[in-house]
């Protein structure tokens, strides 16, 4: 079988926010199909290397696309904690999204439609997007990217502020979303969902990235020093 496309590449990436170092000489590639987990303290980095990875912050020509056989970079969509929803009909929000996405009129309601059935929202598509409850709106949200069609998903703790009931049907999606092939790239602090989401971990401690390894490698070897801490502390 042939090695996994790679899409997006850090080579010795550093972030800084005026004296304060976010990211460290940081380098890894994403490559198509990937469910990867970034873990670590408040503050080591993840968010920070979500936004880079996502094009969102200056790269200093360390983050390079892998365009496919025609010549296409990877589309891209991410998810915030709180998503932001546009004073609008849930079905026009996604109207909105596929026309800033380039995507043909005559292919967007069609698609709109098709992606509030995915998450289980089309009874809702004429509501306001924002009086739905936190869990709807990040399926909104879900759904606003999977109609782009992205070949990476970019979530920054997705499910940090909803009940347990919500926080399942949201894994379910993003697991059925990488079942297609869609990359996904996911911040979490919660062990759990690392084990039920990731293929492959990633640990940053204070804007370094101290382990990059299999899920079933980070949680069955031993670690380096800061990851082995990280890990004894956020295990019940």
């Amino acid at each position: 079988m042939s090695a996994p496309r790679p899409l997006i590449e850090l080579d010795g990436a550093t972030v800084r926010f005026g004296e304060r170092v976010a990211l460290r000489d940081v380098s890894l590639v994403v490559h198509a199909g990937e469910r990867i987990a970034l873990v670590g303290a408040n503050g080591s980095g993840k968010t920070t290397l979500l936004r880079l990875l996502h094009g969102q912050l200056p790269d200093g020509g360390r983050r390079r696309l892998h365009c496919d056989a025609r010549g296409r970079a990877p589309r891209q969509a991410m998810l915030f904690q709180r998503p932001f929803l546009l004073r609008l009909s849930v079905r026009r929000n996604l109207l909105v999204a596929l026309w800033l996405a380039g995507v043909p009129r005559h292919e967007r309601a069609e698609r709109a439609h098709a992606a509030l059935q995915r998450v289980g929202l089309e009874a809702e598509a004429d509501r306001p997007a924002r009086v739905l409850s936190g869990g709807q709106q990040q399926r909104v949200a879900l759904a606003r990217a999977w109609a782009v069609r992205p070949d990476v998903l970019f979530l920054d703790e997705p499910t940090a502020s909803l009940d347990p009931h919500s926080q399942r049907r949201i894994e379910e999606l993003v697991l059925s979303f990488a079942a297609e092939g869609m990359a996904v790239v996911v911040s979490t602090h919660g062990l759990g969902q690392v084990r039920r989401l990731a293929t492959r971990v990633i640990h940053l401690d204070e804007g370094r990235l101290v382990v990059d390894r299999p899920t079933e490698r980070f949680f069955g070897e031993p670690l380096p020093p800061a990851s082995a801490r990280f890990l004894a502390a956020e295990l019940p």
